[in-house]
């Protein structure tokens, strides 16, 4: 069975010790770099200790002596420290999956660009449930049509630092989509006093900061006399781990191109 190398960025956090866990148990990927910023605490400590199994690989802030006998590098940081990871990928000809949120347009214009060189998997969610929903939210929004006011309500732990989620504003641009609406244009993020009557052509979002909630998600259709809400809720980040793995495997078959979620699963 071939392996897919796999390096993961910022291997401290939530999100990175979630990857290494999901890493160490595949049987057909394996860790071969974990990365951290040059001042962590964690620099030089077994990655696998982290998760409670030691499993020889140390981490590093070298990213680009890591990426050379790495297949894929899996980032969930910041928008800022993934692009310069992004670089590092594209010189060393190494595949991506991206799960860091918040970029501007000029940072994903980086990624689209880096991906002519090399492969990269670019999505807002990367746990295969969500990825069922946003399918689920495009074909409930062109059964409903224009009869039916569209909310959007996401909640996630008080240290996210960007609202709304990647997660919430892929869903708005599904439902744009299947609408015919351009998302930029129709999208309310706050009310507050006398806002007047709701524009029926308008995409709400709702934004809630608490506690340690891993990611909730609902999409409200609200139409005269009923409701229909779809809604996903994250019990671990376990699922963003799992479905990164499985971007890591598509992308062992390609050697350039942007892809999302949607493609890792066949449903576009």
């Amino acid at each position: 069975m071939n392996q897919v190398r796999i390096a993961i960025a910022g291997a401290s956090g939530r999100m990175g010790r979630m990857l290494i866990e999901a890493t160490l148990k595949a049987d057909d990927a394996v860790l071969v770099a974990a990365f951290e910023r040059p001042e962590s605490t964690f620099i030089g400590k077994d990655a696998g200790d982290l998760v409670g199994s030691s499993c020889g690989v140390t981490i590093t802030s070298d990213v680009a002596e890591g990426l050379a006998k790495a297949d894929c590098l899996i980032d969930f940081t910041r928008p800022e420290g993934t692009l310069q990871h992004l670089a590092l990928a594209r010189a060393a000809g190494c595949g991506m999956v991206i799960g860091t949120t918040g970029f501007s347009a000029e940072g994903k214009a980086e990624i689209a660009a880096a991906a002519r060189d090399i492969p990269v998997v670019f999505a807002p969610n990367m746990a295969v449930g969500v990825n069922a929903v946003f399918k689920l939210l495009d074909v409930a929004a062109r059964i409903l049509n224009e009869d039916y006011d569209v909310e959007i309500i996401e909640a996630h732990h008080r240290l996210k630092v960007d609202a709304p989620s990647g997660t919430a504003l892929r869903m708005g641009e599904v439902v744009a989509g299947a609408l015919g609406r351009d998302l930029e244009s129709c999208a309310i993020y706050g009310r507050e006093g006398v806002t007047g009557e709701r524009d029926g052509q308008t995409i709400g979002f709702a934004t809630v900061r608490g506690g340690d909630i891993v990611g909730d998600h609902t999409v409200l259709f609200a139409g005269i006399g009923e409701r229909i809400e779809i809604t996903h809720k994250s019990g671990s980040r376990m699922p963003y781990a799992s479905g990164s793995l499985r971007a890591a495997r598509f992308l062992a078959a390609h050697k350039a191109g942007l892809f999302d979620m949607q493609d890792v699963l066949g449903l576009k």
